[in-house]
């Protein structure tokens, strides 16, 4: 399926690792041009390095950038405009569901996953919707489906991934029909390095229990399966779908919505 990404100026937030670097692959395979953005370095500019030697120098470049700092997005969207002068899809994918089990943390935790689960997004958002705005472009933001329903993680990381959704929902009725706004709401992902890969290791055979008993497919999601449905959501095939939360999650939300 031609998804007509050709050329596309695609900027991805937290795509260093895990999800963010597989929808950055699949952008690439479509041909757009695509940005990493982490704030961390070595494993961004490693990523940048593999990604240049397979599909070409001139379709991929990394930025650092601090999504929760405002002057470092500032920074950002002037190199973007540097280098682009515009852009024509941004992925909000910067998140952490690491915190503690509390039913109400303390307000330095709270700020913590706040700050880098829904004030990163926000402020993404508000740096480069100028920009969206000038080229039709698409909004997409990586929320889970622990911000859908009380699925038992951490209530201040599903209380941040909730209001990205009521976020997304609002833009897109007020951008529309100028700029598209969607969600992606994960359901649990693997990949090296990740909060389940840190969770296998501590005790596994609890995890395999947990993915059998909730997870209808019975196992976990790819980050390229995830990566997949974004591509779709942000090209043109899906030119008339805006304002909408796509569950990815083997299942695991049946009966619940």
């Amino acid at each position: 399926m031609n998804l007509n990404l050709n050329n596309k100026k695609v900027l991805i937030t937290g795509s260093s690792r895990g999800i963010g670097l597989a929808i950055a692959k699949s952008f690439l395979q479509e041909d757009a041009q695509t940005c990493l953005v982490s704030r961390g370095s070595k494993i961004l500019f490693e990523n940048e390095k593999k990604l240049q030697d397979e599909y070409g120098a001139g379709n991929i470049f990394a930025l650092k950038c601090d999504c929760t700092d405002k002057r470092s997005l500032e920074n950002l969207k002037q190199e973007i405009t540097k280098k682009w002068n515009g852009v024509d899809v941004v992925v909000v994918n910067v998140g952490d569901g690491r915190s503690v089990p509390d039913s109400l943390p303390d307000d330095e935790q709270w700020k913590k996953t706040w700050n880098s689960n829904f004030e990163s997004a926000l402020q993404t958002a508000r740096i480069f919707l100028p920009m969206l705005k000038k080229s039709n472009g698409c909004l997409l933001f990586v929320s889970s489906i622990a911000g859908m329903e009380a699925f038992g993680a951490p209530t201040d990381y599903s209380t941040a991934k909730s209001a990205i959704i009521a976020l997304a929902k609002n833009m897109a009725r007020k951008l529309a029909p100028g700029v598209r706004v969607n969600v992606i709401a994960p359901g649990n992902v693997y990949f090296e390095g990740g909060s389940w890969d840190e969770k296998i290791q501590q005790d596994k055979k609890r995890v395999d229990e947990i993915i059998k008993s909730t997870v209808p497919m019975n196992r976990f999601a790819t980050p390229q399966e995830i990566a997949d449905s974004a591509v779709f959501l942000c090209s043109d095939r899906a030119s008339f779908i805006t304002g909408v939360t796509l569950v990815v999650d083997g299942g695991q939300t049946v009966g619940v919505f």
